[in-house]
């Protein structure tokens, strides 16, 4: 099961939990602010979470991180290039808003890797890098559920934008093209604030 969960901090920003069905092990992707209605909403449902994953490292998209890690005690996971926003509010954009957010201590990943929710649970996430929007963007690909979540590298209708400290727009459109749009075309991307789409009415709207 997938679940969207919109919250507002700054910005309005969609969180998303990856949860088995049958084991209730769960991960939980982007906590961008809320912490403690996403806290609660775990516990309403009975959800064990086992994990945080960064899709990457801006402020609106890790500021609900702390509050969760403290409560249930989980390895936040993101990019092997995340530190450089993770560890400053300038990079991470939080310090314009007068509210400096640090998140230290993210285990790292890297092209390829695999987080599984532990046993019993048929659900794996494959580590796609992405960067573009940020140099550390990474995708969450999971084949079983049939769906990658993209952060801010692509949302329904735009590619995502290249314009904040190490965005680049070469990397974006190579990004989008050669790694999001080979991904199956019935993938459903989830994406850091718009509504859900898919790869094949991404590829069909524009050339990159």
């Amino acid at each position: 099961m997938i679940l969207e969960v919109p919250v507002r901090g700054v910005f309005d920003e969609n969180c998303y939990f990856l949860v088995d069905n049958a084991s209730k092990r769960a991960m939980v992707i982007d906590p961008g602010a809320e912490g403690d209605r996403l806290l609660d909403l775990t516990v309403r449902n009975g959800w064990i979470v086992e994990m945080i994953a960064l899709t990457h490292g801006h402020f609106d998209h890790t500021g609900g991180v702390e509050t969760l890690r403290r409560a249930i005690g989980v390895p936040v996971f993101a990019s092997r290039n995340a530190d450089v926003y993770l560890l400053d509010p300038e990079m991470n954009l939080s310090a314009n808003y007068g509210m400096p957010i640090v998140v230290p201590d993210a285990q790292k990943v890297a092209e390829g890797e695999i987080l599984s929710l532990g046993t019993p649970s048929s659900l794996r996430v494959r580590v796609i890098e992405t960067p573009g929007h940020t140099a550390d963007s990474v995708v969450y690909y999971c084949e079983e559920a049939g769906a990658a979540f993209v952060g801010d590298t692509i949302f329904k209708g735009s590619p995502g934008t290249h314009l904040y400290p190490g965005g680049n727009p070469r990397d974006l459109r190579q990004s989008i093209a050669e790694k999001i749009f080979a991904l199956p075309g019935e993938t459903l991307l989830f994406s850091g604030h718009t509504p859900k789409t898919t790869v094949a009415a991404e590829r069909a709207r524009y050339r990159l």
